[in-house]
């Protein structure tokens, strides 16, 4: 597994999100915002739902910071879309059910879990600059808690 480091160039994505549209790491980056790509294991779980509620209740300041936030799981997107109301997430859900983007990031592979070892999603999170270079990746990072510690990496809070 290869995960992304500082100063490389962050491999380009189109992913169907929650609502049916397709979204693509190229047309956020057109935007001119960084973009706060987050992975995580499987959506309406306790601990996907505390960080996609962290993330959804810090957006409006990421959002003036010049940061666009997307969640990217392997669920399909029904699921995604149950996710997005039940919780109240208005930033787009991305469903990759073949884990061929997650793979690309580094975001999938072997994990340790209460002592089990399996193949999955590696909790992470990669911020990609407006030129798409990868600005910041953070992998095996905990559900609670990890908005507030990216959110001070990014030197958002002072």
């Amino acid at each position: 597994m290869t995960r992304l480091a500082p100063g490389e160039h962050a491999p380009d994505f189109t992913l169907t999100a929650h609502d049916g549209r397709a979204v693509s790491l190229s047309d956020l980056l057109a935007t001119g915002r960084h973009v706060v790509a987050y992975f995580y294991p499987a959506a309406m779980t306790p601990g996907c739902t505390t960080q996609a509620c962290d993330f959804r209740d810090s957006l409006d300041a990421l959002n003036a910071s010049g940061f666009t936030v997307v969640g990217i799981s392997k669920d399909g997107v029904a699921k995604l879309t149950s996710f997005a109301e039940r919780d109240g997430i208005t930033f787009p859900l991305l469903s990759d059910p073949d884990h061929a983007v997650h793979e690309a990031y580094g975001a999938w592979g072997e994990k340790t879990n209460y002592g089990r070892t399996s193949v999955g999603t590696i909790r992470s999170t990669v911020v990609v600059d407006p030129q798409g270079v990868v600005e910041l990746a953070q992998y095996n990072v905990r559900a609670t808690g990890h908005v507030a510690k990216l959110r001070k990496d990014l030197g958002l809070d002072q």
